[in-house]
């Protein structure tokens, strides 16, 4: 059952063969709560896509929102478009499998539109802590393959208990090394992406592999857990102030847009009515070239990324998956 709203959305055509709406709404770090209210007010607005995850631990409450919306005849399951992810401890190929129903169970859903192998680190699965540590505080890490989970994820396509797979927080090797030993090719890279972490070359090397990349954090994370109190804020920056003020939109609706007109779709989150609202609103106007270029130029300016070691609170900058012969970076900053 489509709505006005809905219709206004474009959609982008994955390599599977299947489209997905260029807009979404995350769920990440969504209040206890508010997350069934908020999906809900969502799907009136005109949201189809609505981006989840286990680790996030509100999966149930987006299911009881989507069941509910259902049953009342406000949308159809074939018009809505749901992710979920793969989280760190269940990268062992037996995991996958129960990993996803899992999510599928607390979803209500008898599959999902798109599965994420969500970082390119595993953790160590300890009496189902998603955050293992040691007796010192230090993360538990293992080293599996990226291809012995990524083969059992294709396995779950073949099931159809997934339509589409795909990566998240990936860089161009760790990608092309899924490309090169894969049945089934990945449709979507997730990343942090903004102005000040434009992603230019990761988005560029994702086109030439014909794999969609999904911006998260595109307002630039301010509440994000290791920000500092001096940290620029995006929201706040006179070059997008400005662009706001010309076109009489919000910041927030500005970078947004920016990402639309990049051919980068965009997963703002929020449980407040008339922010997930505003954030929908941003179909009436496009950005010119010259107002894209200078955005992007912020990330020159800048030059912050997301920095693993403060998420995770572990003592390396970098952490290393070891292949048998090469070594791959977990994140890097591809501009």
């Amino acid at each position: 059952m489509a709505s006005s709203g809905a219709a206004k959305v474009p959609k982008i055509k994955l390599n599977s063969g299947y489209e997905m709406p260029m807009i979404g709404l995350g769920t990440w770090k969504s209040e206890p709560g508010k997350v069934t209210q908020a999906v809900k007010d969502a799907v009136d607005i005109g949201y189809r896509h609505f981006d989840c995850a286990f680790v996030y631990q509100n999966e149930a409450e987006v299911g009881k929102a989507l069941k509910e919306k259902i049953s009342n005849g406000d949308v159809t399951r074939e018009e809505l478009f749901i992710t979920s992810k793969l989280w760190n401890t269940f990268h062992k190929p037996e995991k996958v499998e129960p990993a996803l129903k899992k999510s599928l169970s607390l979803l209500g859903l008898d599959y999902v539109d798109l599965y994420l192998f969500h970082w390119p680190i595993s953790f160590i699965d300890k009496d189902g802590e998603l955050f293992p540590k040691d007796e010192h505080g230090k993360h538990l890490f293992e080293v599996i393959d990226h291809i012995d989970t990524w083969r059992e994820m294709e396995k779950c396509v073949e099931l159809g208990l997934v339509r589409s797979i795909g990566l998240s927080n990936f860089n161009s090797r760790q990608i092309q090394h899924i490309m090169d030993n894969s049945k089934i090719k990945p449709v979507v890279n997730q990343v942090e992406c903004h102005p000040y972490l434009n992603q230019k070359r990761l988005i560029e090397f994702c086109k030439m592999k014909d794999i969609v990349v999904t911006a998260y954090s595109p307002l630039g994370s301010p509440e994000r857990p290791w920000a500092k109190p001096d940290d620029p804020n995006l929201l706040e920056e006179p070059r997008i102030k400005s662009v706001a003020q010309l076109y009489r939109k919000t910041s927030a609706q500005i970078l947004i847009r920016y990402q639309i007109d990049r051919g980068v779709s965009v997963i703002p989150k929020s449980v407040n009515k008339s922010r997930i609202e505003e954030n929908f609103n941003i179909f009436d106007f496009s950005l010119q070239a010259k107002e894209m270029e200078n955005l992007s130029w912020l990330d020159e300016e800048d030059n912050r990324s997301m920095n693993v070691e403060n998420l995770l609170n572990v003592s390396e900058t970098l952490l290393l998956v070891k292949y048998k012969d090469k070594s791959v970076y977990l994140q890097r900053k591809e501009k």
